[in-house]
């Protein structure tokens, strides 16, 4: 369930690309000072929209720098960090050791077996710092897992668990918005989890897999409807965050909330409205 909290880097100034492109650095930087060059591989874009949006909200003090890395050796690149990529970074190790071992428990995938392994004392770690966040992570994961090992087709049950995940882990500390980041990020949750759910819907159907979508599916329920699904809780999650007092960066989590989070979706829909079209030009 990674990859969709994303910017959409084609509607964005100049600017706005190298300010997201130097906090999203700067996690990598966190990632790695913080839990090595394992911990950098976990990184993902999902976790640069929580930094903007903590940053946003308790203004920590930044160190801005440059630096080459592994993956970009040759060039320098700009790069922010604070207590709040230390914190996503976190976070990040956290869910990554997780899934892996979610993937391991349902799908008996070794690979995803040693990861975890390699991951392990980094995610106790964070954990002793994080109690709060990572035993909610673990709660929501377990029941989540019950539910589809149980085959139980009810997918705002499986959404909410997801949501209350991503929820617990934007609240940094417990203070006056607490509660509103609780509901902006449960509704980004459940709008990934469904979301996720909606893409894979084909593949899991070919393959015999469960999918929380699949009585609706055979009920007649179709793309349009999940769309309108989506529409919905990714709708609650912007009047959420637009009730926090949030100025810096704006524009850049606007575009993620209002456009890059579709991005994987309205790819997929192509890829399977030329598929469509393929079948029908072979008769």
């Amino acid at each position: 369930m990674f990859g969709y909290v994303i910017a959409n880097t084609e509607i964005m100034s100049d600017e706005e690309k190298a300010r997201y492109k130097s906090v999203y650095c700067g996690l990598c930087r966190s990632l790695k000072e913080r839990h090595g060059t394992l911990g950098r591989l976990t990184l993902t874009y999902d976790m640069t929209f929580l930094v903007l949006v903590l940053s946003s909200l308790y203004e920590p003090q930044e160190s801005c720098g440059s630096e080459r890395c592994a993956p970009h050796p040759f060039k320098r690149h700009s790069c922010v960090t604070s207590k709040i990529s230390d914190y996503a970074a976190d976070m990040n190790v956290a869910l990554a050791y997780l899934k892996k071992l979610d993937d391991w428990k349902d799908d008996k995938n070794l690979p995803a077996l040693l990861s975890a392994k390699l991951l392990k004392r980094k995610y106790l770690r964070v954990k002793a710092q994080h109690p709060r966040q990572c035993m909610a992570m673990e709660r929501c994961l377990s029941e989540l897992s019950k539910l589809e090992k149980d085959k139980v087709c009810d997918p705002d049950a499986a959404a909410k668990l997801f949501g209350g995940l991503m929820g617990e882990l934007f609240v940094w500390q417990e203070d006056r918005w607490s509660a509103v980041l609780r509901e902006m990020a449960g509704s980004l949750g459940e709008f990934i989890y469904i979301m996720d759910a909606a893409v894979d819907l084909p593949k899991d159907i070919k393959r015999g897999r469960f999918n929380p979508l699949r009585e609706l599916h055979d009920a007649g329920r179709g793309d349009e409807y999940f769309k309108e699904i989506l529409t919905m809780l990714i709708g609650d999650c912007t009047i959420a965050f637009e009730k926090l007092p949030l100025v810096e960066d704006i524009s850049i989590m606007r575009n993620i909330l209002c456009s890059g989070v579709w991005a994987r979706y309205e790819l997929e829909m192509v890829k399977r409205k030329t598929a469509k079209g393929a079948n029908l030009n072979d008769f």
